[in-house]
């Protein structure tokens, strides 16, 4: 399974981390070793605030994501924070192991992440841009849409040209979200450059491929999308391949 992926996001202090995964099973359980360690961060995160660098990065998020008309306040913050809320209160979500991995690396690096099932859409291409007016999306079960007017977003792109966002740090839509029968999965770590260094953003996205594939048979690899790629640059990227180094 090979995926393309374009940085055409216009701010020069945000990055993406993009990480794919083939042989993965929506229906799996967690494994009894990511549940250790998902049991001693929520402990950690309910027993202690942010460190003062994590507080930084919580508000740097925020930051990335003040474009035009959209602000991340009320229930228009990343998702980070939600974790972090839920976390504290005890009300941590358990949905699925690919979800509850996402969501783990997100609590775990205090930056959020998106999570869809490409085989849900209907091209390998993709690209990170903030929304256009009047574009939006169902995120819940409910049919209840998000404004996406100048928020971050990933996006499918059509051998046309056409980009459908699909995916964003607050809501991930509900058409390419994870189901029992996901069987590959792509995740997009949104995070600010002045607020986690290189080493740390690997080991982050490392990481995330780690879990995700931990108990399967399955192979993928990571990326990093950083500004300047949507000049025309394409970020290609395969999960048929073991756990490698970045991609670019």
């Amino acid at each position: 399974m090979e995926f393309s992926f374009r940085h055409n996001i216009p701010r020069k202090d945000i990055g993406v981390a993009v990480v794919a995964a083939s042989g993965v099973k929506g229906s799996a359980a967690l494994p009894p070793d990511t549940e250790s360690e998902l049991a001693v961060l929520l402990e950690s995160r309910r027993a202690a605030p942010l460190s003062a660098d994590e507080e930084r990065r919580r508000a740097a998020c925020r930051d990335i994501l003040r474009n035009g008309v959209y602000k991340p306040t009320g229930r228009g913050k990343p998702a980070s924070e939600y974790l972090l809320g839920a976390a504290k209160e005890g009300s941590f979500p358990r949905v699925s192991a690919l979800v509850d991995v996402n969501n783990f690396i997100s609590l775990k690096y205090v930056l959020p992440i998106s999570l869809w099932d490409p085989g849900r859409c209907q091209s390998p291409a993709f690209e990170f841009r903030l929304g256009r007016e009047g574009e939006k999306y169902v995120f819940n079960n409910s049919g209840q849409e998000i404004d996406l007017a100048d928020l971050v977003c990933g996006c499918e792109v059509s051998p046309d040209g056409t980009s459908r966002p699909i995916v964003n740090p607050i809501k991930d839509g509900m058409a390419t979200k994870v189901r029992p029968e996901t069987g590959a999965v792509i995740g997009a770590i949104f995070y600010p450059l002045g607020a986690i260094g290189p080493a740390e953003i690997d080991a982050a996205a490392a990481e995330f491929l780690e879990k995700l594939l931990r108990g399967s048979a399955g192979s993928g690899s990571r990326a990093l999308l950083l500004p300047g790629d949507g000049r025309g640059d394409v970020v290609e990227l395969s999960a048929g391949r073991r756990t490698g180094p970045w991609g670019r």
